[in-house]
């Protein structure tokens, strides 16, 4: 898998890939889906390097694009995002679970493997020509990363 990020990416042969690859711990599931193989992403944030390393990747990427939005879904997206958001000049928007955002906000459900849940930003954290991307630890149906794309 890291061999196919980094052909995509213009990052064959940058060793910053395997040192964070290293660092990410894989966890065999025995909650709802048992035998699902999990990146814990929490080693990684113990390598203080590795992680540098991660951000650093996804600034050098963002950089010149003209992002005006870093959204974060929670809780994950929380711990790169605001990072990534100060490196290249955006702003930071939580996406978070339902009733944790104080104040107006809008909302967005979706449907899980297992169920379904809802995303809500606050109104107005967004405006209408802004360029975003999204950060979130993982895409499995895609249900959630959608639900943050029509929030924003």
């Amino acid at each position: 898998m890291v061999e196919m990020f980094a052909a995509e990416n213009g990052l064959k042969g940058d060793p910053r890939l395997q040192a964070i690859s290293n660092a990410i711990r894989g966890v065999c599931s025995s909650g709802e889906k048992t035998g699902i193989m999990f990146q814990d992403i929490t080693t990684l944030l113990l390598d203080h390097k590795a992680f540098k390393n991660t951000v650093d990747i996804f600034v050098d990427r963002y950089k010149d694009m003209n992002i005006s939005v870093v959204a974060g879904v929670e809780a994950r997206g929380f711990m790169f995002g605001p990072t990534i958001a100060l490196a290249i000049g955006a702003k930071f928007v939580p996406l978070r679970k339902p009733k944790k955002l104080p104040g107006e906000v809008i909302a967005e459900a979706y449907e899980l493997e297992y169920g379904s849940d809802c995303l809500e930003m606050h109104v107005g954290a967004v405006e209408a020509g802004e360029r975003a991307i999204v950060i979130d630890d993982l895409v499995a149906t895609g249900g959630t990363l959608s639900a943050a794309i029509s929030l924003l």
